[in-house]
């Protein structure tokens, strides 16, 4: 395809999405390698760039794991949850607020954007209670869990958000919450991105991970359209498993709460999310009401 051929393709799109609200989620190797980074705040700066509200929230259990260990303290997970203990609280804060989301921050900057970095603590935008014990599979037996200080979300407060998004920064989002008793607590950020998306009412929700969509049993063919009880289906059946059943369940329930559509695309491939937004054929999976 020529270059005004793309051009033109895109036009369309750039006018029925200009004042739109997308929330996109940051994942997977992208949170750890550059040059993949950079690509993709880029592409979140032009979206800004032409009219459209943009959101990020963005993950980093990898990072905390890997600081854990530099600092001598061993990450403990039971049933593949993690146990974050006040110790690990205060580390997954330092790396989330203050590398991770300070770094995605000074990368809007360098690709000609303008951000604020914040977490769920302020503004009481992510209000959380304490996860009760988990039941989980230890070696063949069940056991509950007490995970510490990890949080379910109660109530989104998008204030801030909204005030941001009207001055035309973009929100950069660490995924940590605040109880009502003013205790932090570490939450889920696909979790968090699901549910700001629905308080903002967002066009779109895209959750940038490190696959091609949502594939087929055979993991072969990637699902390109799927209706809420069809993904629904695929996480009954295990075939949407692991890491993957928050990502997509997250979708699930702010497309029934009001969102239009949400994606799971991959974030490794350059300017996926502009293929994404702006082409007819798109890119990854897109799950939709009906």
């Amino acid at each position: 395809m020529k270059r005004e051929e793309v051009l033109t393709e895109a036009l369309p799109y750039i006018q029925q999405f200009h004042g739109k609200t997308m929330v996109i989620k940051l994942g997977g190797h992208a949170m750890i390698d550059a040059v993949i980074l950079e690509k993709a705040i880029s592409d979140a700066v032009l979206l800004e760039l032409v009219g459209i509200r943009v959101v990020l929230v963005h993950g980093g259990g990898p990072e905390i794991t890997e600081k854990m260990k530099a600092l001598g303290k061993q990450p403990k997970f039971v049933g593949g949850l993690r146990i974050t203990d006040e110790e690990t609280l205060e580390i997954a804060q330092m790396v989330l607020v203050g590398k991770i989301n300070s770094n995605i921050v000074s990368l809007i900057a360098k690709c000609g954007g303008k951000a604020v970095g914040i977490s769920g603590n302020d503004g009481n935008l992510i209000i959380a209670r304490k996860m009760t014990p988990q039941r989980v599979s230890v070696e063949g037996r069940e056991q509950e869990v007490d995970l510490g200080h990890v949080g379910e979300i109660e109530e989104i407060n998008p204030a801030v958000l909204h005030t941001l998004l009207e001055n035309r920064y973009i929100p950069v989002i660490a995924p940590l919450a605040i109880d009502r008793n003013g205790q932090s607590l570490n939450i889920n950020a696909d979790t968090a991105a699901g549910e700001i998306a629905v308080a903002l009412n967002a066009y779109k929700l895209i959750n940038m991970t490190d696959v091609d969509g949502i594939m087929d049993p055979a993991r072969i063919l990637v699902y390109r359209r799927l209706k809420i009880s069809e993904a629904e289906d695929l996480i009954t059946n295990g075939v949407v498993s692991e890491g993957m059943i928050p990502k997509v369940s997250s979708i699930v329930r702010a497309v029934r709460a009001g969102v239009e559509f949400g994606h799971v695309i991959n974030g490794n491939v350059a300017h996926n999310l502009l293929l994404e937004m702006f082409t007819d054929e798109g890119v990854g999976t897109m799950i939709h009401r009906a």
